[in-house]
């Protein structure tokens, strides 16, 4: 079959596509959303009019996605999450075998149903906690956490936008949207396998990258960069901020001024004149919140000894034995400031910012002290560093900023946080909230009306989202901000590229190329390459995008070699959720990167043998359940 000048235009704009995914250099929605013009501005050659080029936001796996975002959110706000992770706090108490195979089957049931995002989100703190108390390292339970949450999402047809997009896509092209339940028996046997093999030969293979029970100090190799200065009445520094050490450009030092300790004296008992007795009062102040500095101050500073020496120097001041500084020092209860970890998730506002574009310092009284991206320690030159998805922060904060961040879904915290998160403590699991019951109720009816009535799932999950609201279980301003937009922008501008392919034969001429291949190879062998090749692009590319570009080349593969492309399509479904050897397939790998302090190979070590398992135990579920 030859190949369309209009299949190649479409070819081109794919490539360029995968290399702005890969690179991202725009952000991937807005990479979709290019895509969505090009298409309609080529329409001469890639078939696809402006109408159907902007269809997908009427798509119904797009309409659903955003309604399961507003359930979801509401079932999560209720603290049903939060309540289950106390008990299973309780339960699994010292006991890291119990824990890892409680975390990962609830986390794959709670993702069946609700969006696996805020779940992960939950269960990261309570999960690294209780590690820490079983002396474990926590890197042998997040990886498996975030796993357990993408098998669960192959159990029902809300698990994720995948299985909608996969559904949408087969309706299209082979007239078959999936059912409700109609996958879940594969779903069942492949999350089965996957959870035995997370919590034996996955957690073997899993690597305890951080040590339990290190203070922060310690986990950010902070401990030979923290000093501490007195500032003699003579220096240049007095009357001064912090922030003014900066414009003096000539001394160029890679140094930050964390925090200013100043003691004064006060009357201890004012009716004891005679004596009048004093004690000594600390005040502590951010650096960057504006407050001058005065002699006798004493200025806590990340610097390396040469830097160190060289400001000492400059500014005539005193310095003290490194060893006075710790995590209990810098943040001492009678401090305001307190340290925090937190981790930045992929929906975040933050994500391609800097700290000083977001004004940090001045608007919250926070610092980024240190970053771990992955396994790698960064403490320099994080004001101007951007940002990126997965990264977890050693903040200097305050309690007021850490909720505000936490409540605007900016940061997960992980510890030292007024606690968002589940109470650890085993004798006193949090009470339900009263709208838990009936918010749980609202998602199980809509889900099951999908099911079971001829009602679609965008009208069953849109009636549950009124309900959410007209019972109080949510706000209409919750309900629109529980959505994240990016994620919809997204699906909704990367579904044209699929009737592109379509329409200009470029689906077909893969399929026949693959087809002609496979020529003497039974039809099971090209489902195990078709989802195991689904499963590496998901894991370079996004899973969503991958479903939308293979699902036709899938059918067009099956309907060459004669078979039921249902099987086909099934295969790119489970094949596109299986984005388990890199952190950036899927936004729960880039949520437990920086907190597991992985590297990126961790995740081939540990997701390969799973990928290579789950592609012969799918294949065999596909050829049993449903046939080829």
């Amino acid at each position: 079959m030859a190949l369309s000048t209009g299949a190649l235009v479409v070819f081109v704009l794919i490539g360029v596509a995968v290399a702005l995914f890969v690179t991202e250099l725009l952000p991937p929605d807005m990479t979709a959303i290019a895509v969505l013009v090009a298409l309609a501005v080529l329409e001469p050659y890639t078939e696809v009019a402006a109408t159907d080029a902007i269809a997908g936001f009427a798509s119904p796996a797009v309409v659903t996605i955003i309604a399961m975002y507003i359930l979801s959110d509401a079932v999560e706000g209720s603290g049903v999450v939060d309540w289950l992770g106390a008990h299973l706090a309780r339960a699994t108490h010292g006991d890291d075998t119990r824990l890892l195979g409680a975390t990962t089957t609830s986390t794959g049931l709670f993702a069946g149903v609700v969006n696996n995002t805020p779940v992960v989100a939950v269960f990261i703190p309570m999960v690294s906690d209780l590690a820490e108390e079983a002396g474990v390292s926590p890197s042998k339970f997040l990886m498996p956490l975030s796993f357990a949450a993408m098998l669960g999402g192959t159990l029902t047809l809300v698990g994720s936008s995948i299985n909608l997009l996969a559904s949408d896509v087969s309706e299209q092209l082979i007239d078959h949207p999936l059912g409700m339940f109609e996958f879940t028996p594969l779903g069942v046997l492949v999350f089965g396998v996957g959870v035995v093999y997370l919590v034996t030969v996955g957690y073997w293979l899993t690597p305890a990258r951080l040590a339990p029970e290190r203070s922060v100090t310690e986990a950010y190799d902070l401990e030979r960069n923290l000093a501490q200065v007195r500032v003699r009445p003579d220096s240049p520094l007095v009357g001064r901020t912090a922030a003014d050490l900066f414009l003096d450009a000539d001394l160029e030092l890679d140094l930050d001024v964390l925090q200013i300790d100043r003691e004064r004296a006060v009357v201890a008992d004012e009716e004891d004149v005679e004596g009048l007795q004093t004690r000594a009062i600390h005040d502590t102040y951010i650096a960057g919140s504006g407050q001058p500095i005065a002699s006798g101050d004493v200025l806590t500073v990340r610097a390396d000894r040469q830097v160190l020496n060289r400001f000492a120097e400059a500014y005539d001041l005193r310095q003290f034995p490194r060893e006075r500084v710790d995590a209990e020092r810098l943040a001492a209860e009678a401090h305001p400031g307190m340290l925090v970890e937190a981790v930045v998730p992929p929906d975040s506002d933050w994500v391609d910012s800097t700290p000083e574009a977001e004004k940090l310092t001045e608007r919250f009284e926070t610092k980024v002290i240190a970053r771990r991206r992955g396994d790698e320690v960064a403490q320099s030159g994080l004001s101007k560093s951007r940002f990126r998805a997965g990264d977890t922060l050693l903040l200097q904060t305050t309690e007021s900023a850490i909720e505000f961040f936490y409540d605007e879904d900016d940061l997960i915290p992980l510890d030292g946080a007024p606690d968002p998160t589940p109470d650890i403590e085993p004798e006193a699991p949090p009470e339900l909230d009263a709208r838990a019951p009936l918010s749980v109720g609202i998602l199980v009816v809509a889900v099951l009306l999908a099911a079971a009535t001829p009602l679609s799932i965008p009208v069953t999950a849109l009636g549950g989202v009124v309900a959410m609201v007209v019972t109080g279980c949510l706000s209409p301003a919750d309900a629109y901000d529980a959505v994240s937009w990016p994620v919809v922008f997204l699906l909704a501008g990367i579904l044209p590229l699929g009737v592109a392919l379509q329409r200009t034969g470029g689906a077909a001429f893969l399929g026949d190329a693959i087809g002609g291949a496979a020529v003497g190879l039974a039809p099971v062998l090209v489902v195990t390459l078709l989802y195991l090749v689904t499963a590496l692009l998901a894991a370079v590319v996004t899973p969503v995008a991958t479903v939308v570009l293979l699902g036709p080349v899938a059918v067009d593969t099956a309907r060459t070699l004669g078979v039921d492309p249902f099987a086909f399509v099934l295969a790119t479904l489970f094949g596109a959720s299986a984005a388990y050897i890199t952190p950036i397939g899927y936004q729960t790998n880039l949520m437990v990167y920086g907190p597991g302090g992985y590297r990126f190979t961790d995740y081939l070590r540990v997701g390969g043998p799973l990928l290579a398992l789950l592609s012969v135990v799918t294949t065999v579920g596909i050829t049993v359940i449903y046939g080829l």
